[in-house]
């Protein structure tokens, strides 16, 4: 039976054991044994912590790590790893092994064998999850807040939810390799470029290896450089990437794409909805939001939004957000849509537990953190967009510096990478001298000579600065920006060329 009650109390109450079925554990290492390929079949993602028996964890730990050196694994293969073993040697030594096999049962329904071993392990975890919730519960001292603790519930639940153990453990670095060679295997059949999620940019995926799962990447910049026209060109790249290799056959899973969340505080959902409409209709936003668009434009429009219509992109633009209720709502954004990326507009916005309110700089540190041990649980990279201190406009240099980063020197110790959007063309604007006019010196004109002429050469153009990366080496990329429609591109290599551009 999957649970068992044993009388142990005067009155018979019976006390209920945790749920198991040591039989279907046996049966099931019994079939592997009998037939390695059983393994491959599997749907379920059986792992060893799984197995109720320790003895039944460590034989499959060893079938799965024999079976990866391409062993063929049997009672005889195994053998020599159990002899030792004083916990098999209760249950009879390695004759076990042998007797594991010796009806064949399971060679019956193996993978029925493995949903119920998996789906006990579930319930397992499920009453220890529930187990704590009432401890933690019973705890009335000032020192527990009960919003907290159901954040802190909800993330044990959803981990339940994943199949993932509610308690922290070490992986083996066996485990660890197999997942590093899987990322280095993609990036390989993406053709060398993209180790995560693509941005949809070529020179910055050169740059930086595409977006990596877990990953805090910090996007930031005075206003009006384009920080928020990044993250939606990179949110809508990311989730047409997805739509399209799924239209051509390709596995999500295999895809570089991704199902993007949107957490937007700024801007509403339709004002997003109206910028990612002008970047892919190539009618500016301006001209959508008074109306001032022909016929053709509006058909134009039309055909946009219907492509659009099925792009997994999903906005949540609910103001001010705590950082504990942004995280569950992308926890349930996550078991719903399976989104593999976050962004976030903008990290200034979002709001502490309370406790921090009275000191902004341990809010922002809470947050940061959060947004860092978010990545982490949904294991999704998660892209926060950030506002940079005024110091930058009492500099000669306007190019933004790390420690231009503000309220708090925590976002850069959390962030994986720092990337900085600079726009010269923005600041050269400011600097406009006099137009000539009949009467004036050489100098005036002269100077507004080469005013236009610097304006020529920095118009359109924008600098993605990344200031910080665990994974690589900083540098900067140089990318088209067409202010009317707010979208970024790859400079052609012609202009790359023009600019003297190279990688640093």
């Amino acid at each position: 039976m999957a649970e068992q009650a044993i009388p142990l109390r005067p009155d018979e109450t019976p006390i209920r054991t945790l749920p198991s079925n040591l039989e279907a554990e046996a049966a099931f290492l019994g079939a592997v044994l009998i037939d390695n390929r059983v393994i491959e079949e599997l749907a379920t993602p059986l792992r060893p912590d799984h197995f109720f028996e320790p003895i039944h964890a460590r034989i499959y730990e060893r079938v799965v790590q024999l079976l990866d050196r391409k062993a063929v694994v049997t009672p005889v293969t195994l053998r020599p790893y159990f002899e030792a073993d004083e916990a098999l040697k209760a249950v009879g030594g390695v004759t076990y092994l042998a007797r594991l096999t010796a009806d064949g049962q399971g060679l019956l329904a193996p993978k029925e064998l493995a949903e119920q071993i998996y789906e006990l392990a579930l319930l397992r975890e499920l009453v220890t999850v529930g187990r704590d919730l009432v401890t933690k519960a019973m705890d009335t001292s000032e020192s527990v807040d009960p919003l907290e603790q159901i954040n802190l519930a909800e993330a044990a639940l959803y981990a339940v939810a994943e199949g993932a153990s509610s308690q922290s453990q070490a992986s083996s670095f066996g485990d660890a390799t197999r997942v590093a060679i899987t990322a280095i295997e993609k990036a390989l059949n993406s053709g060398g470029h993209i180790a995560g999620k693509t941005t949809g940019f070529t020179s910055i995926n050169e740059r930086i290896g595409g977006l990596h799962d877990s990953d805090l990447i910090i996007l930031a910049g005075r206003p009006g450089m384009g920080k928020t026209s990044l993250a939606t060109n990179i949110a809508f790249n990311a989730a047409n990437r997805l739509l399209t290799d799924i239209q051509a056959g390709i596995e999500e899973s295999a895809s570089v794409g991704s199902a993007v969340a949107f957490f937007s505080l700024e801007m509403s959902a339709d004002q997003l909805a109206t910028r990612i409409l002008a970047e892919n209709s190539g009618i500016s936003s301006e001209s959508l939001r008074t109306g001032r668009i022909s016929r053709e434009d509006f058909q134009q429009l039309s055909f946009a939004s219907q492509r659009l219509a099925e792009l997994p992109l999903f906005i949540d633009d609910t103001p001010a957000l705590t950082i504990a209720a942004l995280r569950a709502r992308a926890r349930r954004l996550k078991r719903k849509h399976n989104i593999g990326m976050i962004i976030v507009d903008y990290l200034q916005l979002l709001q502490g537990t309370g406790r921090a309110s009275d000191n902004r700089v341990n809010e922002i540190s809470e947050i940061s953190r959060g947004l860092k041990t978010l990545a982490k649980e949904l294991h999704v990279p998660v892209i926060a967009l950030s506002q940079l201190s005024r110091a930058v406009e009492s500099r000669e240099d306007k190019k933004p510096m790390l420690s231009d980063l503000r309220e708090s020197g925590s976002i850069e110790q959390d962030a994986d990478m720092v990337w900085f959007v600079f726009r010269e063309d923005y600041y050269m604007k400011m600097t406009e001298p006099k137009m000539p006019a009949d009467g004036d010196t050489p100098d005036v004109r002269d100077k507004w000579e080469k005013w236009v002429q610097k304006m020529e050469q920095v118009t359109g153009l924008a600098e993605l600065i990344v200031a910080k990366q665990r994974h690589g080496a900083t540098g900067k990329v140089r990318l088209r920006f067409e202010a009317r429609i707010t979208r970024f591109s790859d400079l052609a290599p012609e202009e790359l060329a023009d600019q003297s551009y190279s990688y640093e």
